[in-house]
């Protein structure tokens, strides 16, 4: 339930701070006093696209923030799953646009995405503009109806998933069926590949391996003499480093007895002359191992060709790429030569899904077709009182392809006379009797959907009088249940229904037009009243008319 709202330099609003209550509430104020800007904040508060010309002129960002209570919203899951901090009696929006073109959304000074705060928005408000008539022209419109009424949010679930599971089999069926088309028509290019690949067994590690031994016999002579030459002054019989070495330490331990560092020195020395042993005897083995093998090279440059050879005709950079490749190709073959069998269990399983689908989906119509009947007579109920007495309303229902929503196509089909042709009501209702079956459709759902804030955008253009009174009645009872109600009105016979009362006006300033919101108080709800029941010139008898409407509609 939205509770305060407070905004800051959007368009011709330089400061709006206003509380809300629960109930039915009006605003009122002429055409172009501000009405929809106020509208049009809260819709950048439930995700709608912020544009830098929202800022009001001079200022460098503007600001829309609301709190809301969430008491019985069961929004827990939502906020946890975003990580945002969970306040039920007090759940901060807000949205902040920059003159950089930059826009910022929080909840509870978490920052989030703007399909975040579209998410909870939904559960939040249902703002109830004049285009929304519209949705009287789309099928998931009418189909959203009947299932809000039948409650099938449950069944809707089940249907789900049984109808992913069935369009996933159907996926993999026709990729499957042309994976093994497009195979069959390249078997004799694919298993040319294959043997091409399987010529030679190579494995991991290898290409490195070869590269390195042809290198070494490459320059086997080179790296031979080297190894020679350094194994002659390391381990020369005659005198080679080591020996020079083991006599230092062995002189160095003959003095210990009378200079103390030469132990720690002799060590040392000892230390060094292990580790030249070890080097001399490292490259003496090595030197032996070294033989010049043109046959061994010209066997390893060989094996070294055909692989270079296949990864430039393959456009791979290594082994593990090639066999990766003809892993494939070895796959692909053996669709080719087994996938009839696959093919078939594929087709099972499919066939299975889709049985399972049509088994939810009858389910999900058999609830519908409750439902519809219920519809049917309840709008018919609420549509006498508002002026159409001699209403026909029925909800046609055929059977349609499978798709995400079911099996079933609904049409709502209308006549406003006892004698006319029922027709689907986008095609023959008038403007003003379509917000009528809109009112009463948002009336007969707002009981099961737990919406906890309404408004209604001039839902009763195109009514007046004794329909008006109705339709605010209805208003009136919707707030009355636990509801917020609020209605944007310019008929006398609504605004005097409301619990609360606010105008929207503009103002002339120093710094130009200022649009501005109040709540009103008793004595200013009569001269409004008045005021839209005589037009500009409040007139005493306008003024006492506007008296006793207020004092009769507070005793409805």
């Amino acid at each position: 339930m939205l509770r305060h709202l407070y905004i800051k330099d959007f368009t011709l609003i330089d400061q709006l701070d206003i509380d809300f209550f629960p109930g039915f509430s009006v605003i009122t104020g002429e055409t172009g006093a501000g009405k929809s800007i106020i509208l049009g904040a809260l819709g950048l508060l439930l995700g709608n696209r912020a544009d830098v010309k929202q800022i009001k002129n001079g200022e460098k960002k503007c600001v829309i923030e609301a709190h809301f209570d969430l008491a019985d919203s069961h929004l827990e899951r939502l906020f946890s799953d975003n990580d945002i901090d969970y306040d039920a009696q007090d759940c901060i929006l807000r949205r902040e646009i920059n003159a950089n073109g930059k826009s910022r959304a929080f909840v509870n000074d978490s920052p989030v995405s703007i399909a975040v705060l579209k998410e909870l928005g939904e559960h939040l408000i249902d703002i109830h503009s004049q285009h929304q008539n519209l949705l009287l022209q789309k099928d998931d419109f009418m189909l959203g109806i009947v299932d809000v009424v039948a409650k099938n949010g449950e069944v809707r679930r089940v249907f789900a998933e049984a109808y992913e599971e069935q369009k996933k089999c159907k996926r993999e069926l026709e990729d499957l069926t042309q994976q093994i088309e497009r195979d069959r028509q390249n078997e004799d290019f694919l298993r040319f590949q294959y043997q091409e690949l399987s010529k030679d067994e190579f494995k991991e590690g290898e290409q490195e391996q070869l590269e390195q031994d042809s290198e070494i016999l490459a320059h086997a002579e080179e790296i031979k003499q080297v190894l020679f030459d350094a194994n002659n002054v390391l381990a020369d019989e005659d005198n080679n480093v080591a020996s020079i070495l083991k006599n230092i330490a062995s002189n160095l331990n003959s003095i210990e007895s009378v200079y103390a560092p030469a132990r720690e020195l002799a060590a040392r020395v000892e230390s060094a002359y292990i580790e030249i042993k070890d080097i001399a005897d490292e490259i003496n083995g090595g030197g032996e191992k070294i033989e010049f093998n043109p046959a061994l090279l010209e066997e390893i440059n060989g094996r070294l060709d055909r692989l270079y050879a296949l990864q430039q005709k393959y456009h791979l950079g290594s082994i593990e790429e090639l066999n990766e490749l003809k892993q494939k190709i070895a796959d692909q073959l053996g669709l080719i030569d087994n996938g009839s069998d696959e093919l078939d269990a594929l087709k099972e399983r499919y066939e299975r899904a889709y049985k399972e689908c049509l088994v939810k989906a009858k389910q999900l119509t058999q609830t519908r077709e409750k439902a519809a009947r219920t519809v049917e007579k309840e709008l018919k109920q609420r549509l006498v009182p508002l002026g159409i007495p001699n209403v026909r309303f029925e909800v046609s229902m055929e059977e349609k392809p499978l798709s995400a929503d079911g099996a079933d196509k609904l049409q709502f089909m209308f006549s406003a006379n006892k004698n006319s042709l029922l027709q689907p009501i986008s095609q023959i209702a008038s403007g003003g009797e379509i917000a009528r079956v809109m009112l009463s459709l948002k009336a007969m759902i707002s009981g099961v959907v737990k919406l906890p804030t309404i408004i209604f955008d001039e839902i009763d253009t195109g009514v007046s009088g004794r329909v008006a009174e109705q339709m605010a009645s209805i208003m009136k009872e919707m707030g009355d249940k636990d509801r917020q109600v609020i209605s944007i009105t310019h008929l006398p016979q609504i605004a005097a229904r409301g619990t609360n009362h606010y105008k929207v006006y503009k103002e002339e300033t120093s710094t130009g037009t200022t649009s501005r919101m109040k709540q009103l108080s008793q004595d200013e709800r009569v001269d409004e009243i008045a005021q839209m029941l005589s037009g500009a010139d409040v007139t005493e008898a306008a003024r006492h008319n506007a008296i006793e409407l207020l004092k009769m509609c507070k005793k409805l």
